[in-house]
């Protein structure tokens, strides 16, 4: 029998009194899903998620009763959010689908653990746990394919594909976590054959899932994967094999320079690198107005790294140095960096005998320009240029 380990989540401050108050005796609740996969995988829990057969409003009141809050956060699909002192636990009554049609499901409640366990999408996300004895619950071979780290569909893959067609990424990301060697073929063919059911998502939801892809450790292979087999196409046909050769470039040095993943940087080198195509694109995905800022700022020509970080931002810098090919020592010097201050102002210009208007705006900008080209010099040097600048526009005005 295998059995869940001891892990860092299972002493959470509240949750033993929660399994308690919830049946975990009677058998009335299971740890399910990610907590149960990553756990057998020894890696961090950060969700914990419980699935039971007692109805929404029942867990809600037991919640209650053992002294913490039940938030309805999904009631009418029959979650209730339990908030321990430790953290937050999702609950959820044992569901089947009754109806779907690719985007969502209309779901009835049950108390049968196995048919809640094959609405799941993958066999290695099905897997259940009781919580008092640890023994887990395995009805599709998700412990065997977690050891093989294969991603499989439960049951037919185009099936699954045509009840909610956001799985075709999920599949993909899923892979790039967990996979190791070639993906499940008959999952990669049914995601290829039902490409063109992405076109009925929406674009926040395929955002969503490409932004979490590309946050996996190296999602290059998997992107490659993709392209190859036309996954991109219907709803981001810019993404090829140019895309993917950027990515690997990026992934390298961010390895080199040992900068952590960021996908919102990654995303930036997958899609063309026109600033107006680029930006076009993050806008038919919906991404919001601060990505799109980013993604426009990255595209922009490089120059010395804090002198970027200063005009740009800390994270554009990094962005267009790591994207392109000179030494990435320079990053170092980001590290705790704060946005300094010019340390002088438009009246002190006029207070040594500026005429107040465009010409003292000008001088301060020359300033400001000579003193980020010398990488932010004291103060010291700063009264030296502005002393320069000030007789250059003095002479002007004359």
């Amino acid at each position: 029998m295998t059995t869940l380990p001891q892990a860092e989540w299972r002493a959470m401050a509240g949750l033993d009194a929660l399994v308690e108050a919830l049946g975990a005796g009677e058998g009335a609740i299971r740890f399910v899903g990610g907590a149960v996969r990553d756990t057998l995988l020894g890696l961090p829990v950060k969700d914990v998620d419980c699935a039971t057969r007692l109805m929404p409003e029942d867990a809600s009141d037991r919640i209650k009763a053992a002294g913490f809050k039940a938030v309805p956060t999904g009631i009418a699909h029959g979650t209730v959010t339990a908030v321990l002192p430790g953290g937050v636990v999702e609950v959820t009554t044992l569901r089947r689908d009754v109806s779907t049609d690719g985007r969502r499901a209309t779901v009835a409640f049950t108390d049968d653990w196995r048919e809640d366990a094959a609405r799941r999408d993958f066999t290695i996300n099905a897997l259940s746990a009781d919580p008092l004895s640890g023994e887990i619950f395995d009805y599709f071979g998700g412990v065997a394919d977690l050891d093989a780290r294969l991603v499989r569909f439960i049951g037919d893959p185009l099936q699954r594909i045509a009840e909610d067609h956001l799985r075709i990424l999920r599949f993909f990301r899923f892979h790039a976590r967990f996979g190791n060697g070639a993906p499940d073929a008959a999952g990669l063919a049914a995601c290829a054959a039902r490409a063109n059911d992405l076109m009925a998502l929406s674009r926040e939801r395929i955002a969503d899932e490409l932004t979490k892809l590309l946050g996996v450790a190296d999602p290059a292979p998997t992107i490659a994967l993709m392209v190859d087999q036309g996954i991109f196409r219907p709803v981001v046909p810019e993404i090829d094999e140019t895309s993917v050769a950027r990515l690997r470039h990026l992934i390298a040095r961010e390895v080199e320079a040992g900068v952590d993943a960021d996908p919102i940087r990654r995303l930036g080198a997958l899609l063309p690198q026109s600033p107006e195509t680029a930006v076009a694109i993050a806008q038919r995905l919906k991404m919001s107005k601060a990505v799109l800022k980013r993604i426009e700022a990255a595209s922009g020509e490089g120059a010395p790294v804090r002198a970027l970080a200063y005009r740009l931002g800390p994270d554009v810098a990094r962005d267009i140095v790591l994207k392109g090919d000179g030494p990435t020592e320079a990053l170092a010097s980001l590290d705790g960096w704060e946005r300094p201050q010019l340390p002088i102002k438009g009246g002190d210009l006029v207070a040594h005998g500026l005429t107040a208007g465009p010409v003292v705006a000008a001088t301060l900008q020359a300033i400001e320009r000579r003193w980020i080209e010398e990488d932010f010099p004291d103060a010291s040097r700063v009264d030296q240029i502005t002393s320069e600048e000030l007789a250059k526009a003095l002479r002007s005005a004359r």
